[in-house]
């Protein structure tokens, strides 16, 4: 049985990889290549976003009771996230490296720190909480 932890981590690992990539063709100035793995990454990352947003959290939330706490932390900061997104996807737009790299280093440190949370706090508590309810939340994915 797979649980929400690894299947939401290892989504975490896959958008990591995509990310790099990007960064990766933006560093090497190819601009095609590295709109088009933006695009994949930023895709990705919002399909995760939405599981967690549409499915893990309100089942979460209706199961604990905890409507404010860490579900609102998550959700303020994919929105942050969301923004930094926009900002990279206009350096791209003007072949801008230099500031690409910069967002891309800012979005970094906010995924790491938001990764670290969800899997070592959230994904915990939420495979203890809905661990009857894991197969078919995984389901509507």
């Amino acid at each position: 049985m797979t649980t929400l932890s690894s299947f939401l981590t290892n989504e975490h690992n896959q958008c990591d990889e995509l990310y790099a990539e990007a960064e990766n063709q933006a560093a090497a100035g190819d601009w095609t290549l590295a709109d088009a793995a933006f695009q994949h990454f930023v895709e990705s990352t919002q399909r995760h976003f939405a599981h967690e947003e549409e499915v893990v959290f309100p089942a979460f939330e209706a199961q604990t009771g905890m409507r404010g706490g860490p579900t609102q932390v998550m959700r303020d900061e994919h929105r942050q996230m969301n923004e930094v997104f926009v900002a990279m996807r206009d350096a791209l737009a003007r072949k801008d490296g230099n500031g690409y790299l910069g967002l891309s280093e800012t979005l970094l440190m906010l995924m790491r720190q938001h990764n670290l949370k969800e899997e070592n706090i959230l994904y915990p508590m939420a495979d203890q909480a809905l661990a009857g309810q894991a197969d078919a939340l995984l389901a509507k994915f």
